[in-house]
C-alpha cells in the first residue's frame, strides 16, 4: 500500500462492478461511481455470465447486480459469484420489490437489495456500507418482507400451474398442458389459493405478479 506525504497509508479504492442489461442505466451507475474519489468502477457487464466473467478478471470488491437479465438472471449469477468468490460483496439493484424477488436476491447470497428509483446517492451509501460488512435493507424494502411473514412457499408444479393460468388457460387446457387430470388441477388451484390466501384465479395472478412469483417482460 502506498504512502501519502504526510506517511499515513493511502486507502484502498473499493472496486465495483456494474451488471445491468439496460445501457442507459449503466451508464448512469458508472458516471457516479467514478466521481466518487473512494470508488474505483472495474468493469460492466449487461448480462448475468458477463458479470460472472467480469469478476472472474477485475475482482471488484462491490457487484451492482440487476436481478432480471438475458442469458444468466442476477440471481443465479450472484449464487455463481458467491461460489467462487466468497469474499466478493453483491448488491441487487432492480425495479422489482416482491417479496419473493427479495429473499431470492438474499438467500443467493446478496448483501443488500435496492430499487433503481432510489437516489443515487442511496446507491453509494450502500456500496460503502456493504463493502465495510453492512447489509443493506431500505425500510420500504423491509417492510415487503414483514408484510409475507412468515413465508409459505409454491411448489414447482403450482408455480407452473399459475403460469398456465395467468396465460388464460382452462383448468382442462391446464391439466392437457401438464398431463395430469382436471381433479388435479383443480386441487394444485386450492392449495395456490390457501397458499396465497386468496379466493379466486385472477386474484392469485395478481397477488403472484405483485410478489414477484411471477413475471411478465
Amino acid at each position: 500500500m502506498s504512502e501519502r506525504a504526510g506517511g499515513t497509508a493511502e486507502k484502498a479504492r473499493i472496486r465495483v462492478l456494474v451488471a445491468d442489461d439496460h445501457p442507459v442505466v449503466r451508464a448512469g451507475l458508472a458516471a457516479v461511481i467514478s466521481q466518487q474519489p473512494e470508488l474505483e468502477l472495474v468493469g460492466e457487464a449487461e448480462d448475468g455470465l458477463q458479470a460472472v466473467t467480469g469478476v472472474r478478471e477485475h475482482r471488484p470488491d462491490v457487484v451492482l447486480m440487476d436481478l432480471r437479465m438475458p442469458r444468466m438472471d442476477g440471481v443465479a449469477a450472484i449464487r455463481a459469484i458467491k461460489a467462487e468468490f466468497p469474499d466478493v460483496h453483491a448488491l441487487a439493484v432492480t425495479t422489482y420489490e416482491g417479496d419473493v424477488d427479495i429473499h431470492r436476491a438474499l438467500e443467493a447470497g446478496a448483501r443488500g437489495y435496492l430499487l433503481k428509483d432510489m437516489l443515487l446517492t442511496d446507491v453509494l451509501d450502500a456500496i460503502r456500507a456493504v463493502h465495510n460488512g453492512e447489509r443493506v435493507i431500505p425500510p420500504t424494502v423491509a417492510a415487503r418482507l414483514a408484510e409475507f411473514t412468515p413465508r409459505v412457499e409454491l411448489t414447482e408444479r403450482e408455480i407452473e400451474v399459475l403460469q398456465l393460468v395467468a396465460r388464460g388457460l382452462s383448468n382442462r387446457e391446464i391439466a392437457s398442458a401438464i398431463g395430469r387430470s382436471d381433479e388435479t388441477v383443480k386441487l394444485h388451484l386450492k392449495n395456490i389459493f390457501v397458499k396465497l390466501g386468496v379466493a379466486d384465479r385472477t386474484e392469485a395472478v395478481t397477488l403472484a405478479i405483485s410478489r414477484g412469483i411471477l413475471h411478465f417482460e
